[in-house]
This record gives structure tokens, sequence and C-alpha cells, in this order.
């Protein structure tokens, strides 16, 4: 189980800064299973780590998305609105997704609305198989916008087995960046 997880984690074997699978990977990791079926993966990194990783993934190439396109990325500090990079390894084809995320001081902050923000000691969790991954209240705040049949199945999954506190976090959240979202009224809803 969560085969394409572990190879990421042999990706980044010897980055030795803050990590983890981001999307519904990150969901299925918390649940515990796979809960669906994932086209891709992606992990975030904090944005201070970007070369970092770069110069960390040996044989890898990166391009930046540039207003909807793929640019080439070459070595020079990304800033916002840049947050998406793709990775090509070049010996085996694999493609990697990198996500970068805003962190000032103890606090992520969501590129989206930087109102919201959260404990960034607590932005990466760790599932039973030792994989750091995206915590799960953060990546539904971020498929909220635009959800998808699979952003709801992941909301679905997820909804029941967040704290009193992510709960509360993730209400507050989607009700200052996307009042009236369907997930507020369920996340109220949800018996403890």
């Amino acid at each position: 189980m969560f085969r394409s997880c572990q190879k990421v984690v042999e990706w980044m074997d010897g980055y030795d800064h803050p990590w983890g699978i981001a999307g519904g990977w990150a969901i299925d990791l918390f649940v515990g299973n796979e809960t669906r079926d994932h086209s891709d993966i992606e992990i975030a990194i904090l944005r201070e780590d970007q070369q970092r990783m770069k110069h960390g993934l040996n044989g890898w190439s990166f391009q930046k998305v540039v207003k909807g396109e793929l640019v080439d990325w070459e070595s020079e500090p990304l800033e916002l609105p840049i947050h998406e990079l793709h990775g090509f390894h070049g010996k085996s084809g694999e493609r990697l997704e990198v996500l970068l995320n805003e962190v000032q001081e103890d606090r992520w902050v969501f590129r989206r609305n930087p109102t919201i923000t959260f404990p960034s000691s607590t932005l990466f969790l760790t599932s039973e198989e030792g994989i750091p991954f995206l915590h799960p209240a953060v990546v539904l705040l971020y498929k909220a916008k635009i959800a998808r049949e699979k952003d709801h199945a992941d909301f679905q999954a997820m909804k029941n087995l967040l704290s009193v506190k992510d709960r509360q976090w993730l209400c507050h959240a989607l009700e200052t960046h996307v009042p009236g979202h369907a997930w507020i009224s369920q996340l109220r809803g949800v018996v403890v």
C-alpha cells in the first residue's frame, strides 16, 4: 500500500527540510488506506527551501507554472504568484508536482488569502508508514475553491476524522475563503 508515496520518500532521501505528500494522497495517508485512484502525486515544501529541494533531487529537471504555462526553471528564486513546479526525472521519466508554501515566523500562510494561517509546527504530519504528508485540513482548504468530484470524495473521507480543533479551523477558513461553501454546514453538523 502507498507504493507511489514510498517512491517519493526514496526520491526525497537526504532532503532534511520540511515537506510532505499533498493532495488526495495526503488524505489517504491520514485515513490509513487508499480511498480512491490517483492520477498524479504532488508534494508540498516551504518556499524558502525551493533551492535546497532542487539541488537535492539529482537527475531531475524542473519547470515552473507561469500563467498556466510550463516554463523551464533555471535557478532564479521563485516568488508569488509562482507556486507550482513540475519535476521530470531524466532517466526514469517519472514526474512529480511540487507546491511551494508560504511560512512567516511560526505560521503557514494561505497564499490565496493571507489572513488565513495555520501553525507551521503541525503543517506536516507523518503516517504510520513513516511518510510525511501535508495536514489534511490544509489540503481540504486548497481543494474547496473549485471542488471536483474527487475533492468532495476526499472531504467525505476526512470530515469525521478531523479533530474538533481542526474541524473548527477548517470551518472558519472556509467561511473566510469561500463563504457559503457546502462543506461548512457539513462540518458544523459532524457529530463527535
